[in-house]
């Protein structure tokens, strides 16, 4: 009896045991449960005040861009991304998709003044590596518009914008971010060249402002390219005032030009080395290369070259090592003579001097280019440039001559020359067995009889050579030249070409004072009268006050306004 009370007893202590586990353990879940449903809600809650922080910051942030798009643009907001396209043209001027003219005219952009707008980089997955991309995703530009022409979703940039955009590898169709502003007009420009060369360009601020004609913009940093005939120069923007981004349109910039930081590296960078009136300068010149020198002519120089009391002369003694120059001298504003383009050269083998006279009409005062061309192999030379007397020149002419007057002469019938006639019979002797006469037509020189082998005469021009200069003579002369305009002429008439008729010759415009290209002739035929070039024909067409009547009156019609309406000559 007692063991089944124990037995029943223990069982119900168990079970009862057993129950306050459980009702423990589901106090325990049940408290955990609440802890986790606690922890939850508290994540959401944060989550949820995070986005509303965000969101409340974004459309701060939204706002702000606003307010700011709407400063820039003085009221007006456009922004479009949009796949960049390259198209030739000169200047910054950009085109747009027609739906963007429709815009802008809505808000009434057009009766705000030009239209300015900040490009901007938009990076791509994929299209570089982190780096560049990083590099490239910071470069911003800012460019005007030249037409609203371009196709949906695209903006067709000229090679100024493209290049301060891209300046290296990138995709074939990156995008852009085109977002309208209001630019401040310039008043001060820091600009600096990437070599030296650009400021030899005689008047290079007037080449500068030309070229800033065809520009809306400037923005610091950005690289602006300058072309003067055949030659290109690049320009860094350092400095802009009154703000990195200016508009250069209907302004006047103060504008300061600075060299570069190093030439070193820039072997192939043409410039102009100073040459002084009789010290030599030692130089040497590769194979297909140009050296060039310079030097100035005074008006007391000149005109003591005008009397024909004094010459210059330009002179190169090259080593004898096998290799071989060319001499080419123009007057500025050609600051560069070569090949196709000079006033004054030398083919001499060997060692050379170019004499410039009185004779020359073309002498003026002013700044002279010396190209030394490589002709053949590598050459070490000294260039020098002096004025000679002639005087004693001339004195020992005169003496010559009037002594022949005195004496009693005969021709000899060999050499043609005037010999006294006492001895004529034993120089007649002596001429016809030692000397020879050129039989080409027109030539007549005395040659001894060694020498007569090595006098030749060209086939083409006739002109009269040592055998051993017949090889570079063809070349210089007769080897056809390759204009850029695409004719094809000899040197002689090349030089003539491209001094008068050339299309791509530089010229000073009469009106604006640049050096320009000339053109092709006028399309309007009383400007092809009065002998205007293309250039001159569209840069005349610009009006200015008359300082008489205040009218204002075309610049290529403003001499005949003067004469018909204020009977001015």
């Amino acid at each position: 009896m007692d063991f089944e009370l124990r037995r029943a007893r223990e069982k119900l202590e168990r079970e009862q045991k057993e129950r306050k586990e459980k009702a423990r353990l589901k106090l325990e879940r049940d408290r955990k449960s609440k802890q986790e449903a606690a922890r939850q809600r508290d994540a959401i809650e944060a989550v949820q005040r995070s986005r509303r922080l965000d969101a409340a910051e974004a459309q701060l942030k939204a706002d702000q861009q606003m307010e700011e798009n709407l400063l820039a643009g003085r009221g007006v907001m456009f922004f479009r991304i949009l796949e960049a396209v390259a198209y030739q043209g000169n200047g910054d001027k950009i085109k747009l998709p027609p739906s963007c003219f429709k815009e802008l005219s809505d808000q009434g952009a057009f009766d705000k003044g030009p239209l300015y707008f900040g490009l901007s980089v938009v990076h791509q997955e994929g299209s570089l590596d982190t780096k560049a991309a990083e590099t490239q995703n910071q470069r911003t530009t800012h460019a005007g518009v030249l037409e609203f022409t371009a196709e949906e979703g695209s903006v067709s940039l000229p090679p100024h914008v493209w290049s301060n955009l891209f300046p290296e590898e990138t995709l074939k169709s990156p995008l852009v971010e085109v977002r309208y502003l209001w630019l401040p007009k310039g008043t001060y420009a820091k600009l600096q060249a990437d070599g030296i060369g650009f400021s030899d360009i005689p008047n290079h601020k007037a080449v500068l402002e030309t070229r800033l004609r065809q520009h809306a913009t400037l923005s610091q940093d950005d690289v602006l390219i300058v072309n003067h005939g055949e030659l290109t120069y690049k320009l860094k923007v350092l400095e802009l005032k009154p703000s990195s981004s200016i508009s250069v349109l209907e302004t006047d910039i103060e504008v300061d030009i600075v060299g570069p930081d190093s030439v070193s590296g820039r072997t192939n960078q043409q410039f102009l080395k100073p040459l002084e009136f009789g010290k030599s300068e030692t130089g040497m010149v590769e194979e297909g290369n140009y050296v060039y020198y310079k030097f100035s002519m005074d008006s007391d120089i000149l005109g003591i070259i005008a009397s024909g009391d004094a010459r210059i002369e330009v002179k190169i003694e090259a080593e004898s090592d096998g290799g071989d120059t060319d001499l080419y001298i123009s007057r500025h504003p050609l600051i560069f003579p070569n090949r196709h383009q000079h006033e004054w050269s030398s083919h001499d083998v060997g060692s050379k001097t170019l004499i410039l006279s009185h004779k020359d009409q073309s002498l003026e005062a002013g700044t002279y280019s010396i190209g030394v061309y490589g002709f053949k192999g590598t050459t070490k030379y000294q260039i020098s440039v002096s004025v000679q007397d002639n005087l004693n020149h001339k004195v020992g002419q005169q003496a010559t001559s009037s002594s022949s007057m005195e004496v009693d002469t005969v021709e000899c019938r060999n050499c043609k020359h005037y010999i006294p006639s006492r001895s004529i019979a034993l120089h007649e002797a002596y001429c016809s067995r030692h000397n020879i006469i050129c039989p080409h037509a027109g030539c007549g020189v005395v040659l001894r009889v060694a020498e007569a082998k090595n006098h030749v005469h060209c086939d083409k021009c006739g002109q009269a050579l040592q055998r051993g200069e017949m090889e570079k003579h063809m070349k210089v002369f007769h080897e056809p030249l390759h204009c850029p305009c695409g004719v094809v002429l000899e040197k002689e008439l090349m030089v003539q070409h491209q001094a008068s008729v050339c299309p791509l010759r530089l010229i000073t415009c009469r009106f604006c004072g640049d050096m320009v290209q000339a053109g092709s002739s006028a399309m309007d035929v009383r400007d092809r009268l009065r002998g205007l070039s293309e250039h001159e024909s569209i840069c005349g067409s610009r009006t200015a006050p008359c300082d008489s009547c205040g009218r204002s009156v075309m610049l290529k019609e403003m001499d005949i306004h003067q004469i018909a309406v204020h009977q001015r000559n």
